[in-house]
Parts: structure tokens; sequence; C-alpha cells
């Protein structure tokens, strides 16, 4: 299993733009791809391929958030739009 740690980029955090675009890519892949708010108390792994699972995650701009998944390709790609101020494409 692949995984990797990234900060946020989007200046409003992991919200509505940024996350219908995340979990289109993720959608993509046959393979399962998880994301997980780091230093969140529960540590709840969040489908990547929801949007609104990823919004409820509640990640903010510079928190860290680990992708997981079996896929080493879409660990890199969903790790690189995270990291990416999704709100001013």
């Amino acid at each position: 299993m692949a995984s990797k740690t990234v900060k946020v980029g989007s200046t409003v955090g992991l919200h509505a733009r940024p996350a219908t675009i995340i979990s289109d890519a993720a959608g993509e892949y046959d393979d399962e791809v998880i994301l997980t708010l780091v230093g969140d108390e529960d540590e709840e792994e969040t489908d990547a391929a929801s949007s609104l699972m990823i919004m409820a995650m509640g990640a903010e701009f510079g928190d860290e958030v680990t992708v997981t998944s079996d896929n080493s390709e879409a660990v890199e790609k969903i790790a690189a739009l995270i990291e990416k101020n999704l709100d001013e494409e």
C-alpha cells in the first residue's frame, strides 16, 4: 500500500470546489483512495471519491492529510491536487 502526507494548499481548505476536483480525480481509478486528516482524534478514513465526505473531514489550509491507496499513481495524483490551491484554477 502506498501513502503520502501533504499539506492542504487551498486557501479555503478542502471545501466545495477542491473537494469536487479531488473526488472526480479519485473516481477515475478502480482502486480505493483513502484520505486521513493528520492529528484528527478519530483518524477516520475518508473515501477520496466522495466530495461530501472530503468536505465533512474539515481539512483547512495548512492541515496535513495522508493519501493512501494500493495504486501509487493515484496516491501521487491526489496528493498533488491536495497540495495545490484549487480555488485559483
